[in-house]
């Protein structure tokens, strides 16, 4: 793992592999780099991987903060430009799928391909959520939330676990071993009193709809969207339609069934898809 001064922080982060274009892995809640481990060796053998852990998450700086969306914008904006990527392929997953968009919509001459699984491919409904996640989520974001995110953890407890087909006990430890404190689980807390709720947290909804235009309108950007067999909420079959008829240049593919974090579930299948979508549109200049 690497380290570097963003801020008035520190991102620590992946860098495997050799290539002029990386490949930037992003991770979202309540995970890190460490999600992305067994996918990473399907594309490092062609090209270069960076993978960083959010601030305030994973092993990277906890720096005094609200952790809102546009903190952590601006700290993976830093990133990028500290490291002096000036063209990448961006994968992300949950908040790093949205984080990814985000920076690619503001950053259009620097992305070459942009793939998301499981993210927040356009502004919410509640009804978009299954019955439990709705339940939930609204209490995570009223006060109760702070109970049972910052003291209960339930972040990793509960959501984490439950939201993969299997998580071996030793995996969700390294997990857990990141918010050991309540003041260490104020990122967990902050990203689902960010969802993209119209009339609601309008700040991030106006980030959301920003990309999404900029989605549909970069037919030179290929887009590659991975969904899971029988997704719900974020992965529905509804929302992976809506982008696949409304995103330029967007090809889907299955990866099989997978919970919320697929990564864990099916980071073989996840990895090549990745890398194939990469080899067909040659987005890293190397077979």
């Amino acid at each position: 793992m690497a380290t570097i001064d963003v801020l008035d922080s520190f991102i620590n982060y992946t860098d495997v592999g050799t290539g002029d274009v990386p490949v930037v892995f992003l991770h979202g809640n309540p995970t890190s780099s460490y999600l992305w481990r067994n996918v990473i060796p399907h594309v490092s053998d062609r090209t270069r991987v960076l993978a960083p852990d959010l601030v305030g998450m994973g092993e990277s700086g906890k720096p005094d903060s609200e952790y809102r969306f546009a903190d952590h914008a601006r700290y993976l904006d830093a990133w990028f430009d500290a490291l002096g990527l000036e063209q990448v392929v961006i994968v992300g997953h949950d908040w790093g799928g949205a984080l990814g968009m985000d920076w690619a919509a503001r950053h259009p001459e620097r992305v070459r391909g942009i793939a998301v699984i499981e993210t927040f491919l356009r502004p919410l409904r509640w009804s978009d959520l299954p019955p439990q996640g709705q339940e939930l989520f609204r209490r995570f974001r009223s006060p109760e939330g702070e109970r049972m995110i910052l003291d209960d953890n339930m972040f990793i407890e509960f959501n984490l676990p439950n939201a993969t087909k299997h998580l071996d006990p030793a995996d969700l430890d390294v997990y857990r071993s990141y918010y050991p404190t309540r003041e260490s689980r104020k990122p967990m807390l902050a990203w689902p009193r960010a969802f993209p709720f119209p009339g609601e947290t309008d700040d991030v909804v106006a980030i959301v709809e920003n990309y999404d235009r900029w989605m549909a309108a970069s037919p030179a950007v290929p887009k590659l969207v991975m969904a899971v067999e029988n997704g719900v909420g974020l992965g529905s079959p509804e929302m992976i339609d809506w982008a696949a008829t409304t995103f330029a240049s967007t090809e889907v593919v299955s990866i099989g069934p997978a919970g919320h974090h697929a990564p864990e579930d099916q980071p073989d299948a996840i990895g090549a898809a990745v890398a194939d979508w990469i080899r067909k549109h040659e987005l890293t200049g190397q077979a």
